[in-house]
């Protein structure tokens, strides 16, 4: 899309107001006393440099257009309270055509409705003055017709300015989209193929056993469900060290739980390798049946939470089916928080 420079806009909008101040100029003999007709002019020539001043907002100010519809009253009866219709040179009559492009600024800076009640001013007070003739003797009906088709331009270019920003909010959100699903395809492949690689020298001890598994390849394997779990559920607690502290964890008859809910999302490399380190050394220093380990939302002082829980009872009530919701049973071995940044 090409864009015409501003500057150029208002300077082409410069020069159709100086040659209508270069008309009235030519014609200053002709009126019947010339301080009223240079009031005029002064008048237009201010209204015109007001209305074309470099703004941050491309709405008008209010009171400037009101100004201007103000300006066209008063030029349209300085100029004809000095003329006598009708006129041999019709120049002399130059604020039809200037109150057309004061108005045609007005409208283009999106204060159409003032602009119109400057050409009805206009209409009725150069009918007044020379009777329905005059609409078209002094260009009145020009005039018109330049405000009709600056407010239709606004209306279009309205219309499109909004339809350019539906389609880049659309086209935004279709990239968010696009990214969103580029990254959750990314994180599935990276699960796989590092659950793969987990899983596939299990999966031919069992493949060259036809299924015949020892004791101890069993719990191999519920040992590996696990690990494959801390990958889906973990997420960023986990790095080598957290995996190894784990495994030798559950060897031991240790139950692991990770919940990653994202809080560890805005920690930066370096502290997020602190913060992991660790829970590696909590993991390896603990001995419990049971550990917890949980982020904490973004906003608090803590990144990690660990708690090691022990059954009072060597677990017999949960082998009888005892399931106390309020954990009555459980001895609190370990709690620990793990701060996100060092004091």
């Amino acid at each position: 899309m090409i864009s015409i420079p501003r500057y150029l806009i208002i300077g082409l909008a410069a020069v159709f107001s100086a040659y209508h101040l270069v008309l009235a100029t030519a014609s200053i003999e002709i009126p019947r006393q010339k301080a009223p007709y240079i009031i005029a002019m002064v008048l237009y020539a201010i209204a015109t440099i007001v209305s074309l001043l470099p703004s941050k907002k491309s709405r008008m100010p209010i009171w400037i257009a009101a100004f201007n519809t103000a300006v066209v009253l008063a030029i349209s009866l300085l100029v004809t309270s000095q003329l006598t219709a009708p006129l041999v040179d019709g120049y002399a009559a130059w604020h039809t055509a200037a109150t057309g492009v004061l108005m045609v600024i007005t409208s283009t800076k999106r204060r159409q409705l003032f602009a119109w009640i400057g050409i009805g001013i206009l209409i009725v007070q150069t009918i007044a003055w020379s009777g329905f003739a005059g609409l078209t003797a002094y260009g009145v009906v020009g005039s018109t017709i330049w405000v009709g088709i600056s407010y239709a331009l606004s209306l279009s270019l309205s219309k499109a300015d909004r339809d350019a920003r539906q389609y880049a909010l659309a086209e935004r959100e279709a990239v968010e989209w696009r990214a969103a699903q580029e990254a959750h395809v990314s994180e599935r492949q990276f699960r796989l193929s590092q659950t793969s690689r987990m899983a596939l020298p299990m999966l031919r001890q069992i493949a060259a056993s036809n299924g015949e598994l020892t004791e101890g390849q069993r719990r191999e394997c519920l040992y590996l469900e696990g690990a494959i779990r801390d990958e889906i559920r973990g997420r960023r607690l986990l790095n080598d060290s957290v995996r190894e502290e784990i495994m030798i964890a559950r060897r031991k008859g240790t139950t692991v739980t990770l919940l990653d809910e994202g809080g560890l999302d805005d920690l930066a490399d370096p502290e997020l390798e602190r913060v992991l380190d660790r829970l590696a050394l909590a993991i390896r220093s603990t001995v419990t049946d049971k550990l917890i380990v949980r982020t904490v939302p973004e906003g608090s002082d803590t990144a990690v939470t660990v708690v090691g829980l022990s059954s009072l009872d060597d677990g017999h009530a949960s082998a009888l089916g005892s399931n106390n919701a309020d954990d009555e049973e459980d001895r609190v071995d370990l709690w620990l928080e793990i701060p996100r940044t060092l004091a």
